[in-house]
Protein backbone atom coordinates (compact mmCIF):
# COMPACT_ATOMS: atom_id res chain seq x y z
CA UNK A 1 0.00 0.00 0.00
CA UNK A 2 1.38 3.42 -0.98
CA UNK A 3 -0.29 6.35 0.89
CA UNK A 4 0.59 10.16 0.22
CA UNK A 5 1.93 11.98 2.72
CA UNK A 6 2.31 16.07 3.18
CA UNK A 7 4.43 17.72 5.60
CA UNK A 8 2.77 21.61 6.15
CA UNK A 9 4.05 24.48 7.97
CA UNK A 10 0.56 26.00 9.47
CA UNK A 11 0.41 29.40 10.62
CA UNK A 12 3.54 30.39 8.60
CA UNK A 13 4.28 32.57 5.37
CA UNK A 14 7.20 30.17 4.51
CA UNK A 15 8.47 27.54 5.12
CA UNK A 16 10.61 27.14 8.87
CA UNK A 17 8.50 29.19 10.00
CA UNK A 18 5.04 28.37 12.42
CA UNK A 19 4.70 24.31 13.11
CA UNK A 20 5.19 21.39 11.13
CA UNK A 21 2.53 19.03 10.85
CA UNK A 22 1.87 15.95 8.35
CA UNK A 23 -1.33 14.91 6.63
CA UNK A 24 -1.83 11.81 5.10
CA UNK A 25 -4.98 11.60 3.06
CA UNK A 26 -6.53 7.66 2.95
CA UNK A 27 -8.95 6.22 1.34
CA UNK A 28 -10.68 4.56 4.36
CA UNK A 29 -10.02 3.94 7.70
CA UNK A 30 -7.08 1.68 8.57
CA UNK A 31 -6.39 0.09 12.15
CA UNK A 32 -5.76 2.65 15.04
CA UNK A 33 -2.22 1.25 16.00
CA UNK A 34 -1.20 1.49 12.40
CA UNK A 35 -2.54 5.17 12.27
CA UNK A 36 0.19 5.59 15.83
CA UNK A 37 3.07 4.12 14.31
CA UNK A 38 2.81 6.52 10.74
CA UNK A 39 2.45 9.17 13.45
CA UNK A 40 5.65 7.74 15.36
CA UNK A 41 7.71 7.36 12.29
CA UNK A 42 6.72 11.00 10.98
CA UNK A 43 8.24 12.15 14.74
CA UNK A 44 6.28 15.56 14.07
CA UNK A 45 4.13 16.83 16.71
CA UNK A 46 0.74 15.30 15.14
CA UNK A 47 -0.50 13.94 12.25
CA UNK A 48 -3.76 14.31 10.62
CA UNK A 49 -5.53 11.88 8.74
CA UNK A 50 -8.15 12.40 6.06
CA UNK A 51 -10.92 10.06 4.97
CA UNK A 52 -13.27 11.70 2.25
CA UNK A 53 -16.80 11.76 3.39
CA UNK A 54 -20.63 13.24 2.03
CA UNK A 55 -20.58 16.30 4.47
CA UNK A 56 -16.84 16.64 3.69
CA UNK A 57 -14.07 15.10 5.58
CA UNK A 58 -13.29 12.62 8.56
CA UNK A 59 -10.38 14.10 10.54
CA UNK A 60 -8.16 12.45 13.15
CA UNK A 61 -5.25 13.71 14.56
CA UNK A 62 -2.52 11.49 16.48
CA UNK A 63 0.89 12.92 18.41
CA UNK A 64 3.87 10.28 18.18
CA UNK A 65 2.06 9.07 21.83
CA UNK A 66 -1.48 8.97 21.58
CA UNK A 67 -4.74 10.13 19.47
CA UNK A 68 -6.27 13.42 20.79
CA UNK A 69 -9.40 15.52 20.69
CA UNK A 70 -8.37 18.55 18.82
CA UNK A 71 -5.63 20.40 17.20
CA UNK A 72 -5.14 23.65 15.22
CA UNK A 73 -2.31 23.62 13.48
CA UNK A 74 -2.73 19.94 12.09
CA UNK A 75 -6.28 21.31 11.25
CA UNK A 76 -5.04 24.03 9.47
CA UNK A 77 -2.30 22.21 7.43
CA UNK A 78 -5.34 19.45 6.63
CA UNK A 79 -7.03 22.16 5.33
CA UNK A 80 -4.21 23.50 3.48
CA UNK A 81 -4.11 19.79 1.59
CA UNK A 82 -7.86 19.22 0.92
CA UNK A 83 -7.85 23.04 -0.46
CA UNK A 84 -4.44 22.81 -2.58
CA UNK A 85 -4.07 19.20 -3.51
CA UNK A 86 -6.77 17.41 -3.00
CA UNK A 87 -9.26 18.75 -6.00
CA UNK A 88 -11.61 20.93 -3.70
CA UNK A 89 -13.42 23.23 -5.47
CA UNK A 90 -15.23 24.99 -2.46
CA UNK A 91 -14.65 27.58 -0.29
CA UNK A 92 -15.65 26.07 3.08
CA UNK A 93 -14.64 22.40 4.32
CA UNK A 94 -16.39 20.54 6.81
CA UNK A 95 -13.95 18.40 9.01
CA UNK A 96 -16.16 15.68 11.29
CA UNK A 97 -13.79 15.02 14.41
CA UNK A 98 -13.80 14.15 17.96
CA UNK A 99 -14.22 17.58 19.16
CA UNK A 100 -17.38 17.89 16.77
CA UNK A 101 -17.55 19.52 13.46
CA UNK A 102 -14.93 21.66 12.17
CA UNK A 103 -15.12 24.49 9.78
CA UNK A 104 -12.45 25.89 7.55
CA UNK A 105 -12.73 28.44 5.22
CA UNK A 106 -10.10 30.32 2.37
CA UNK A 107 -9.94 33.63 1.41
CA UNK A 108 -7.25 35.62 0.11
CA UNK A 109 -6.32 36.63 3.35
CA UNK A 110 -5.40 32.67 4.14
CA UNK A 111 -7.34 30.15 5.97
CA UNK A 112 -9.67 30.39 8.85
CA UNK A 113 -10.76 27.70 11.15
CA UNK A 114 -14.22 27.78 13.11
CA UNK A 115 -13.73 26.28 16.34
CA UNK A 116 -15.71 25.56 19.26
CA UNK A 117 -14.62 27.80 22.16
CA UNK A 118 -13.52 26.28 25.64
CA UNK A 119 -13.91 28.70 28.83
CA UNK A 120 -11.43 27.46 31.46
CA UNK A 121 -12.14 27.99 34.66
CA UNK A 122 -9.96 29.22 37.90
CA UNK A 123 -8.79 25.90 40.26
CA UNK A 124 -6.64 25.38 42.77
CA UNK A 125 -2.42 25.16 41.79
CA UNK A 126 -1.69 21.76 41.27
CA UNK A 127 2.08 20.44 43.25
CA UNK A 128 3.32 19.41 39.92
CA UNK A 129 3.33 23.02 38.62
CA UNK A 130 4.97 24.82 40.79
CA UNK A 131 7.60 21.85 41.08
CA UNK A 132 7.91 22.47 37.28
CA UNK A 133 8.20 26.34 37.54
CA UNK A 134 9.93 26.63 40.30
CA UNK A 135 7.75 28.84 42.08
CA UNK A 136 3.78 29.12 42.60
CA UNK A 137 2.04 31.12 40.34
CA UNK A 138 -0.52 34.25 40.94
CA UNK A 139 -3.36 32.51 38.34
CA UNK A 140 -4.07 28.68 36.83
CA UNK A 141 -6.95 27.62 35.20
CA UNK A 142 -8.11 24.20 34.13
CA UNK A 143 -9.95 23.39 30.23
CA UNK A 144 -8.47 20.81 28.59
CA UNK A 145 -5.16 22.11 29.60
CA UNK A 146 -3.82 23.81 32.90
CA UNK A 147 -3.35 27.83 32.17
CA UNK A 148 -1.12 29.18 33.48
CA UNK A 149 -1.53 33.28 33.66
CA UNK A 150 2.02 35.10 34.57
CA UNK A 151 2.47 38.66 34.99
CA UNK A 152 4.16 39.65 31.79
CA UNK A 153 5.56 38.87 28.37
CA UNK A 154 9.16 38.83 29.70
CA UNK A 155 8.38 35.97 31.98
CA UNK A 156 6.72 33.87 29.60
CA UNK A 157 9.67 33.93 26.97
CA UNK A 158 12.42 33.88 29.82
CA UNK A 159 10.70 30.44 31.42
CA UNK A 160 12.61 27.42 32.21
CA UNK A 161 10.19 24.82 32.99
CA UNK A 162 11.13 21.45 34.12
CA UNK A 163 9.04 18.95 32.03
CA UNK A 164 8.87 16.13 34.43
CA UNK A 165 6.27 17.10 37.17
CA UNK A 166 3.88 17.81 33.99
CA UNK A 167 3.44 13.95 33.37
CA UNK A 168 1.63 13.81 36.60
CA UNK A 169 -1.12 16.02 35.71
CA UNK A 170 -4.51 15.00 34.65
CA UNK A 171 -4.93 17.53 31.61
CA UNK A 172 -3.47 17.36 28.25
CA UNK A 173 -0.69 19.64 29.03
CA UNK A 174 0.18 23.49 30.09
CA UNK A 175 0.13 26.27 28.38
CA UNK A 176 1.51 29.74 30.15
CA UNK A 177 0.41 33.00 29.06
CA UNK A 178 0.24 36.45 29.80
CA UNK A 179 -0.43 39.81 28.09
CA UNK A 180 2.11 41.22 25.35
CA UNK A 181 3.79 43.90 24.41
CA UNK A 182 3.26 44.04 21.16
CA UNK A 183 0.18 41.74 20.69
CA UNK A 184 -2.59 40.96 23.26
CA UNK A 185 -1.90 38.14 24.90
CA UNK A 186 1.46 36.11 24.46
CA UNK A 187 2.21 31.98 25.66
CA UNK A 188 4.35 29.02 25.51
CA UNK A 189 2.71 25.44 24.61
CA UNK A 190 4.25 22.10 26.78
CA UNK A 191 3.03 18.05 25.88
CA UNK A 192 4.95 16.59 27.54
CA UNK A 193 2.71 13.02 28.32
CA UNK A 194 2.33 13.39 24.59
CA UNK A 195 5.74 13.73 23.61
CA UNK A 196 6.08 16.86 22.71
CA UNK A 197 8.40 19.28 24.76
CA UNK A 198 7.08 22.31 23.60
CA UNK A 199 5.00 22.59 20.82
CA UNK A 200 5.96 25.80 18.33
CA UNK A 201 2.42 26.76 17.43
CA UNK A 202 -1.08 25.63 18.88
CA UNK A 203 -4.32 26.36 17.52
CA UNK A 204 -6.36 24.87 19.94
CA UNK A 205 -4.75 26.34 22.94
CA UNK A 206 -6.00 29.14 21.16
CA UNK A 207 -9.74 28.12 21.83
CA UNK A 208 -8.90 28.51 25.52
CA UNK A 209 -6.79 31.31 25.74
CA UNK A 210 -8.80 33.83 23.37
CA UNK A 211 -12.31 33.69 25.62
CA UNK A 212 -10.22 34.11 28.27
CA UNK A 213 -8.18 37.22 27.09
CA UNK A 214 -11.46 38.47 25.32
CA UNK A 215 -13.21 38.68 28.76
CA UNK A 216 -9.95 40.01 30.29
CA UNK A 217 -9.19 42.86 27.48
CA UNK A 218 -12.97 42.78 27.14
CA UNK A 219 -12.52 42.71 23.27
CA UNK A 220 -13.72 39.79 21.10
CA UNK A 221 -10.45 40.17 18.45
CA UNK A 222 -7.35 39.38 19.52
CA UNK A 223 -3.48 39.13 17.81
CA UNK A 224 -2.03 36.52 19.60
CA UNK A 225 2.13 35.52 19.40
CA UNK A 226 3.11 32.47 20.38
CA UNK A 227 6.78 32.62 21.87
CA UNK A 228 8.63 29.08 20.50
CA UNK A 229 12.02 28.91 18.93
CA UNK A 230 9.87 28.81 15.94
CA UNK A 231 7.17 31.04 16.79
CA UNK A 232 3.94 32.26 14.96
CA UNK A 233 1.34 34.61 15.25
CA UNK A 234 -2.83 33.68 15.41
CA UNK A 235 -5.45 36.16 15.26
CA UNK A 236 -8.58 35.20 16.51
CA UNK A 237 -12.13 36.41 17.25
CA UNK A 238 -14.72 35.07 19.62
CA UNK A 239 -17.94 34.71 18.87
CA UNK A 240 -20.10 33.40 21.47
CA UNK A 241 -19.19 29.51 22.01
CA UNK A 242 -17.03 29.98 18.58
CA UNK A 243 -13.38 30.96 18.10
CA UNK A 244 -12.19 31.63 14.83
CA UNK A 245 -8.45 31.46 14.61
CA UNK A 246 -6.75 32.77 11.12
CA UNK A 247 -3.30 31.61 9.37
CA UNK A 248 -1.94 30.42 6.89
CA UNK A 249 -0.18 27.46 5.80
CA UNK A 250 2.65 26.38 3.37
CA UNK A 251 4.03 23.14 1.79
CA UNK A 252 7.36 21.33 3.07
CA UNK A 253 7.30 18.55 1.48
CA UNK A 254 5.18 15.94 -0.50
CA UNK A 255 6.15 12.07 -0.53
CA UNK A 256 5.25 8.64 -0.47
CA UNK A 257 4.55 6.39 2.53
CA UNK A 258 5.01 2.49 1.45
CA UNK A 259 3.37 0.32 4.35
Amino acid sequence: MKLKLFQVDAFAERVFEGNPAAVVPLPQWLDDDLLLRIAEENNLSETAFLVKSAAGYELRWFTPAAEVDLCGHATLAAAHVVFSHLGFDQDEVRFSSRSGELIVHRSEGGLMMDFPATRPTPVATPTAITEALGFEPNHVLLGYDHIVVLDNEQQVQSLVIDLTPLRQLDSRGVVVTAAGDQYDCVSRCFYPKLNVPEDPVTGSAHCQLAPYWAEQLQKSELNARQLSARGGTIRCVVKGERVQLYGRAVDYLIGTINL
